[in-house]
């Protein structure tokens, strides 16, 4: 579902439940879209950032948004009780589906809550985000270029059966992610979007399906030296904190993340570690192939940045703004 669908059910459910009308304007520039309120005699202008389910580790983002662009409204499918508490409290606007508004300006105060959603039927799942999907995307997010690949190569290059390439493709067109140019040539388009909904993909459905476990060393002082650890090139590196070390030389890493095609009972032995389920070290299955001429043992800053951006923790969400900046914005805030 694109942003304006997702604003346009919640502008006809509101609507509905109350008479009041809202003009929907899309902007193509680093805030979504622009809504124009209107009620009785009033007239209420607010800027809009439209996110499919918000999540906790999205609002520091809506925070830093919310200096920039004032009054800011969220739209969503979907928000939590708890996180419109929290919006509530930032005076942030809100909008979801199911018609429940907050607006709070110097000269407006509207907050309706309680509505339920419309049920609607399971819609069926796009392709491009499953597990299989999400791998796949990752690869077309490093090589944007790679999208006009031959689909044998693509699933070469992504260790993806052929057969689910062309379903991969298909779901990022239905989802408004893919731009046809020409009879031949194909583009990403809305590449913050796509960014966002594969972070949310990655941490709900394809990281967890990834892990191998949690550990803890037999020396808890050789967290102050992970550099030293032995590895086998190509087959094991690091993301999260300690890759955010190396890119920024900013962050201490307390979390050790590596992903690996190694065998889980060869790293044991060799990094001397323990079982431990509230352990440092997390150890998960590496999904994607290094560049040959890549000699340094650390993940591609998107993962660092998806790595950081999904704890709770304040010093990795900020560091994840630095990598953010520095790496990604200027590939996915094109315009």
């Amino acid at each position: 579902m694109n942003e304006t669908n997702i604003v346009n059910k919640a502008l006809e459910r509101l609507t509905a439940l109350t008479g009041m009308q809202g003009n929907w304007k899309p902007r193509n520039q680093d805030i979504v879209g622009e809504i124009d309120f209107y009620y009785n005699t009033r007239n209420v202008h607010v800027f809009v950032e439209v996110i499919k389910e918000l999540r906790q580790y999205q609002l520091p983002k809506l925070l830093e948004m919310a200096e920039r662009y004032h009054p800011l409204m969220v739209v969503a499918d979907r928000i939590f009780p708890t996180l419109k508490e929290l919006l509530r409290e930032k005076k942030i606007g809100y909008l979801d589906n199911a018609g429940n508004i907050y607006l709070h300006t110097d000269d407006n105060f509207i907050w309706l809550d309680g509505n339920k959603p419309i049920a609607e039927e399971k819609p069926v799942t796009n392709r491009a985000f499953t597990k299989t999907g999400l791998k796949t995307v990752f690869y077309l997010l490093l090589h944007e270029d790679a999208i006009n690949l031959p689909h044998r190569r693509l699933a070469d290059a992504t260790d993806v059966a052929l057969g689910n390439i062309k379903n991969v493709i298909g779901g990022l067109k239905d989802a408004g992610l893919i731009l046809q140019v020409n009879e031949k040539v194909m583009k990403l388009q809305n590449k913050k979007m796509l960014l966002n909904r594969w972070i949310a993909g990655y941490r709900e459905t394809l990281k967890p399906a990834l892990q191998l476990g949690k550990f803890r060393f037999w020396n808890n002082e050789q967290l102050l030296n992970w550099q030293t650890l032995p590895i086998e090139h190509g087959a094991t590196v690091f993301g999260g904190e300690p890759a955010a070390e190396h890119l920024t030389n900013y962050l201490r890493p307390e979390i050790l993340t590596a992903y690996t095609t190694e065998l889980k009972g060869n790293i044991i032995p060799k990094w001397r570690l323990m079982p431990d389920d509230k352990g440092n070290v997390q150890l998960y299955k590496k999904f994607w192939k290094d560049e040959l001429a890549n000699p340094e043992p650390f993940a591609p800053p998107l993962l660092v940045y998806a790595d950081l951006l999904l704890t709770d923790d304040p010093r990795c969400r900020e560091t994840a703004e630095m990598i953010y900046n520095q790496y990604l914005k200027n590939e996915f805030e094109q315009f």
